[in-house]
């Protein structure tokens, strides 16, 4: 039996292509051994147990941003999550790591370099991350899911995403779109645009669209609102326009998010990977607003879809409501574009990435043999 670990945790960004690889894993080999590492900081702490699949944890090792007491113990914090690592891999008999970042995945990685285990490194964004710069360096495969990642001996293969999301991609949005739009409480009859920041939400995504609200209601467009859970209004309510026959549905948070891709016809988003990723994969045009903060990556995931005429960029900036009324209904108004847009995307962002991360590291234990 191949037992395989797989380390990372923290945001979605990384858990969801962690879960996505070892479902694909599942299929490809009966019976095979599986163990996720996080941390007990990350969302890995809920989403991993849930999705039926082995968790253990080991100790965060945050790097501080600015120079002081925490940097300087940076490297204790670091050689005690690689001691507790090498246990847990030990224990579980690994015969290969697989790394997505986030703080549990340089500890592991660097663990598993010890034990002289192959490492397989997979990075979310077009910038990658310090846990996969490193590991990069001694990996044997470095997967990455956007092309152009800087990163030595990086190949392109896509983002492992959920089952569900791929089963959309698969069949398309036109087909599952009216049982979508009923689920949300939508007309089938009026175009739809989804708003949504993120798992966590966006105040500037949120505040746009509230001031653009009544224009585009106005206008005979519906909005599907995700404001997330500690953005949403206690009086958030549906509310109609007579006249044209415009909604807003306001939410707090959507589980299934391939359902509202599903519903939408355009989307206002953060450029975070998972979003860029999973519209494209869907074919489901944006127009995305990248977070100005950190160190530029949500900019450069938008990169290659802006490049093929796909979504569109608006700066964090300069986003507000007036924006939204001219960019919105002009884009709903023409569904041709859209369906251009949506096929753009989809070239671009090639389905089944989940299983080719899969199999890449299942070629990695045969070229060494199992332990």
């Amino acid at each position: 039996m191949t037992n395989v670990v797989l380390a990372g945790g923290g945001t979605t960004g990384h858990v969801g292509p962690m879960i996505a690889t070892a479902q694909a894993l599942v299929r490809a080999e009966a019976g095979i051994g599986l163990t996720c590492l996080g941390t007990p900081k990350g969302l890995e702490n809920t989403l991993v147990p849930a999705a039926g699949l082995d968790l253990r944890l080991i100790p965060a090792v945050p790097l501080p941003r600015r120079i002081g007491p925490d940097l300087l113990r940076v490297p204790f914090r670091l050689r005690h999550a690689i001691r507790a690592a090498r246990d847990i891999l030990t224990d579980v008999r690994a015969d290969v790591v697989a790394g997505f970042g986030g703080y549990a995945a340089l500890p592991v990685c660097l663990a598993a370099r010890g034990l002289r285990l192959p490492v397989v490194v997979h990075e979310q964004n077009a910038v990658p991350g310090l846990a996969n710069k490193v590991a990069a360096r001694f990996a044997r495969a470095t997967l990455t899911a956007f092309p152009g990642t800087p990163l030595p001996g990086a190949e392109f293969v896509g983002l492992p995403v959920r089952d569900a999301l791929a089963e959309l991609a698969a069949s398309g949005r036109e087909a599952a779109r009216p049982a979508a739009r009923a689920a949300f409480g939508l007309r089938d009859d009026r175009p739809v645009l989804l708003v949504s920041g993120g798992s966590q939400g966006a105040k500037r995504l949120n505040d746009a669209a509230l001031d653009a609200r009544a224009g585009l209601l106005a206008a005979g467009l519906q909005i599907l609102h995700v404001w997330g859970p500690k953005n949403y209004p206690g009086d958030a309510t549906v509310v109609d326009d007579p006249v044209s026959g415009g909604r807003y549905v306001p939410l707090a948070y959507v589980e299934a998010m391939e359902q509202a891709y599903a519903a939408a016809d355009l989307m206002l988003a953060r450029a975070g990977a998972g979003t860029v990723v999973e519209t494209a994969l869907v074919g489901l045009p944006a127009l995305l607003v990248p977070l100005p903060i950190g160190n530029g990556e949500q900019a450069r995931n938008a990169d290659a879809l802006v490049r093929a005429g796909a979504d569109e960029v608006i700066p964090d900036a300069t986003l507000n409501g007036a924006v939204l009324l001219d960019r919105v209904p002009a884009l709903l108004a023409v569904a041709a574009e859209l369906a251009r847009r949506g096929e753009a995307a989809r070239a671009v962002m090639q389905p089944g990435a989940a299983d080719r991360v899969a199999a890449r590291i299942l070629k990695e234990v045969n070229h060494d043999g199992a332990r």
